[in-house]
């Protein structure tokens, strides 16, 4: 398989160590996570304000929100929901982007810091995440956001929570969403499609370690029948009246099948839906390896699809 893995990208898997994710490490491999991470150096045309908003069952739940620092018309909102597996990630994780994607996507980006599990199984981190989507919709005069221009986005378990969060949206009918972009989503508890076999251990998410993450996000419903689509939204048997759609995924990703299908079914359902499949790239190819020309690009699709995603209804409006 490594024979198959885009030359730019090699250097990048190589650095990257195998993890071992039984509950009892995570606690170390969060800290080591946090330790890395380089300080945010925010952009002077931005603003970046924490807040701490009350989540389910009165918990805090810390969002981010980054936006211009002066804008007079109401901009649309994008709701960011990070990665890790269910089990790993933090807000502070993706503030490039969100400052990317508030700056050259002219809108504001509210990021979630979810709970995660084993601590917090299904259904915390959904219902986080949909907590800070209605918080996002119920404030939009405060927040000078349209309301009929809200979308959510993440990548890996943070994309999987953007399916999810879309089918609870639709099927609590608030808020109305307009967009939605889950990265290389990990949707799929069942963890036995043929590139799930074909990644069996290394580059970086495999079958190993996306089957401990299921574990520990499913607890208790683990391998029953009966998986709730909000959790795994693989699960969900209708996709129709979902917003318009941006996905990619790896060829070397496990998930690139259970994306595969997502996308046909999407289209099938009537949903319109853009997809881009990166040969060569394994799973977050892209944040590993930011300056290969292969990251340059995506990275760019994505803030494109943001772009496109909210200009599409203003164009339908007009």
């Amino acid at each position: 398989m490594k024979n198959r893995v885009n030359p730019e990208l090699v250097q990048g898997l190589d650095m990257f160590q195998d993890l071992d994710i039984r509950p009892e490490n995570l606690p170390a491999i969060r800290e080591g996570a946090a330790q890395m991470r380089q300080p945010t150096v925010v952009d002077e045309f931005l603003s970046l304000t924490d807040e701490i908003i009350v989540g389910p069952d009165s918990n805090p739940l810390p969002i981010r929100i980054y936006g211009p620092k002066s804008h007079n018309e109401s901009l649309p909102a994008l709701l960011w929901i990070h990665g890790g597996g269910y089990i790993l990630g933090s807000i502070d994780d993706n503030d490039d982007l969100c400052m990317r994607f508030a700056k050259e996507a002219n809108c504001v980006v509210v990021s979630v810091d979810y709970r995660l599990a084993p601590e917090h199984p299904y259904p915390a981190p959904i219902e986080d995440c949909y907590t800070a989507l209605k918080w996002i919709a119920d404030h939009a005069e405060s927040l000078n956001i349209d309301q009929n221009r809200i979308g959510v986005a993440g990548a890996s378990a943070g994309g999987g929570l953007t399916a999810a969060l879309t089918l609870l949206a639709r099927d609590r009918q608030y808020p109305s969403l307009c967009f939605q972009m889950p990265l290389y989503p990990m949707i799929d508890d069942q963890n036995n499609s043929p590139s799930t076999n074909e990644v069996k251990e290394g580059f970086v998410w495999n079958q190993k370690t996306n089957e401990a993450g299921w574990k520990m996000y499913l607890g208790e419903l683990y391998g029953k029948d009966n998986i709730p689509a909000y959790a795994a939204p693989a699960r969900a048997e209708d996709y129709s009246h979902l917003p318009y759609t941006y996905t990619c995924v790896g060829q070397l990703d496990p998930f690139r099948d259970e994306t595969l299908s997502y996308v046909t079914r999407l289209a099938q359902d009537g949903v319109d839906v853009e997809f881009h499949l990166y040969p060569g790239a394994y799973h977050g190819f892209e944040g590993i390896n930011p300056d290969a020309d292969l990251s340059i690009r995506a990275t760019n699709e994505y803030i494109q699809a943001v772009k496109n995603g909210f200009e599409r209804l203003e164009k339908v409006k007009s």
